[in-house]
């Protein structure tokens, strides 16, 4: 397993590389904000409501929760319907994981296309953000499952730096960023 450097801030990514809640968490957040941002939220929301587990969330009132996305800097530019899916998440996470957010790559050894579908299945997680976090944990927390990288295809490539489970210094961030731009680019260009 390597260490998570997706943010800019030491502490923010030693809670991200020790605790698969808060790596859980982020990857829900990375949407319609920087991708530092979106990472930076777990230490945020642990610092505001003084623990970062599946049960504290799940059970911390509403108002306050979203309350506590809200102070400044925000942890997210869509506070309270983020804070909603990050209490939804953890709700389901206590239901069928028993709050324990590697028990999704971990319980009886699931191959990649299990854990797949168990993302899936998380409320947040559509097709592409479930197949980027399977290849996230592919390439950076060890997970070694039967046919990880074509579950998690394209973003399973050996090589390629097409999101976050490719960024492991500021040099393949760059990398990142410049496939999402030539992504783009290329999807404007008339057929």
């Amino acid at each position: 397993m390597t260490e998570i450097r997706l943010t800019d801030d030491a502490a923010a990514d030693a809670l991200l590389t020790d605790n698969p809640l808060a790596l859980l968490i982020g990857m829900l957040l990375d949407q319609q904000v920087a991708m530092e941002t979106a990472f930076a939220g777990p230490l945020k929301i642990r610092e505001r409501i003084g623990g970062l587990d599946a049960r504290t969330i799940a059970e911390c009132d509403p108002e306050e929760f979203a309350a506590a996305f809200k102070q400044t800097p925000a942890v997210h530019r869509f506070p309270g319907s983020m804070a909603g899916r990050v209490q939804a998440l953890c709700r389901t996470l206590l239901e069928e994981w028993d709050g324990d957010a590697a028990a999704i790559w971990t319980t009886d050894e699931p191959d990649g296309p299990t854990v797949l579908r168990r993302l899936r299945a998380l409320p947040g997680f559509g097709e592409q953000k479930a197949k980027i976090f399977l290849a996230l944990l592919g390439k950076q927390r060890g997970f070694a499952g039967a046919g990880w990288r074509a579950a998690a295809a394209p973003y399973g490539e050996e090589g390629s730096f097409r999101s976050v489970a490719d960024i492991t210094s500021p040099e393949t961030l760059l990398k990142v960023r410049e496939t999402k731009r030539a992504a783009k680019a290329a999807a404007k260009r008339p057929a």
